[in-house]
């Protein structure tokens, strides 16, 4: 544990260090351009790339040694965070050059991530992979509020060059450990008569490694239309709260929202695993995130919309960090970063899919139904839900976090998820 947490700290200092200059350069491509269209492109162009690259980097990655991979995604992107301060500093930096950084250091991420969990494994006693994951979403919380706190506060002081050069350093504060402490090598099965796989071979085997183990296949549907559905969630909560509320309010809510990540994740991180099969505590924990989201719906009230953020918040990091778990005691290590990263491009698909779909449906659909004088105003819904503006993505949230629950029980009844700890990985 000692050896992980050293590298735990370098990674957290590292992700608040390079979300701080994600959010600085969010607010100077705006303030530039004053265009929603070209905000919209700067999250795509970090979102898209990783899903495209993931099967490719999962591969290599388990051929490669995952510490030095984690150190050269480190150094590209600082790199890359580099070229950009010597454009800022002659004047020359201009949009396209952050699409392209953002680009870059995307694919570097997907080389990271699935080196990092796969690593855990080798570093970490089974035992403990639980509160590892609990540690994995506290640096999540605590990024999510440090980070636009501290760019904020500083992008007046220092400007953009100078959160820039904090990211430069913070990326040298997460090498110190990974080029201190040795990583255990990972054992490869002995076959003399076995061929070496090629590229393509080797990706596609994260997927038949899938669809060889039925039970893990149907668990990761299940965790990815949760995905899907929050991706709805995500994005309309922002329309949803501006329909009832100020600014102020929306910046409280996300304050809130952070807190309740912060307190799940350190609940996680410091309980020993307690559960004999966490198949039915997370299944139970997105029951509770559906509700807690049709709750947010409900009514017009913000003080309602700002209980079940916190009470939504609180839930997810015992979710994702669970999922983690499961994923890491049933895949084999030999293979982690294949399917880890196939996992991750399959249920990271889910949210822009779900962003992509939500808008449209509720500017076309359920904001006309729910309008003062749409066709569901007067009857039961519309008593319930109320009428008028946000009222048709109110309802919208109700039938997501249904959904939500109805996909958590139908889960439950598949032996082959439920019984999914029972089985032990092959070595």
């Amino acid at each position: 544990m000692r050896i992980f947490t050293l590298i735990w700290l370098g990674q957290l200092v590292s992700l608040i260090g390079t979300w701080m200059a994600v959010f600085a350069l969010d607010i100077w491509v705006f303030q530039k351009t004053g265009s929603a269209t070209q905000f919209a492109l700067v999250t795509l162009s970090t979102t898209i790339p990783p899903i495209v690259i993931s099967p490719l980097a999962g591969t290599l990655v388990d051929r490669w040694d995952r510490r030095w991979t984690m150190i050269i995604s480190h150094l590209c992107t600082g790199l890359s965070t580099l070229t950009i301060v010597a454009l800022l500093i002659t004047g020359q930096l201009e949009i396209w050059h952050i699409y392209l950084r953002n680009v870059f250091i995307s694919i570097f991420g997907a080389f990271h991530s699935p080196a990092y969990k796969a690593s855990i494994t080798s570093l970490v006693p089974q035992e403990d992979l639980a509160r590892v994951s609990g540690m994995v979403q506290l640096s999540l919380g605590i990024q999510q509020i440090i980070s636009p706190l501290l760019a904020g506060i500083l992008l007046n002081l220092i400007q953009l060059k100078g959160i820039l050069l904090i990211d430069l350093a913070a990326l040298l504060v997460a090498l110190i450990p990974l080029l201190l402490v040795p990583f255990p090598k990972i054992s490869q099965p002995a076959d003399d008569n076995q061929e070496p796989l090629s590229i393509l071979r080797e990706i596609a085997y994260g997927w038949t490694y899938l669809t060889e183990r039925p039970g893990l296949l149907k668990f990761l549907i299940v965790f990815t239309i949760y995905q899907f559905l929050i991706g709805f969630t995500g994005v309309l909560t922002y329309p949803l709260i501006l329909s009832l509320a100020t600014p102020a309010s929306l910046g409280q809510i996300a304050f809130f929202a952070g807190i309740g990540t912060l307190v799940g994740a350190l609940v996680m991180s410091t309980q020993k695993n307690i559960w004999k099969n966490l198949i039915v505590p997370i299944l139970s924990a997105m029951s509770l995130s559906g509700l807690w989201i049709a709750l947010a719906g409900l009514r017009p009230s913000i003080i309602q919309i700002a209980i079940a953020t916190l009470l939504f918040f609180l839930t997810a990091p015992f979710i994702n960090g669970s999922v983690q778990v499961i994923f890491q005691t049933q895949v084999a290590e030999r293979v982690q970063g294949r399917v880890f990263a196939l996992t991750g491009a399959i249920s990271g698909i889910a949210i822009p899919l779900a962003a992509l779909v939500a808008g449209p449906l509720a500017d076309h659909v359920f904001e006309p139904l729910m309008a003062f004088d749409g066709p569901w105003s007067r009857n039961i819904i519309g008593q319930v839900i109320g009428s008028g503006p946000g009222r048709g993505i109110g309802l919208l949230f109700v039938i997501v976090g249904c959904i939500i629950l109805v996909a958590a029980l139908i889960g439950y009844q598949y032996p082959g998820i439920r019984e999914l700890e029972e089985n032990l990985p092959d070595a």
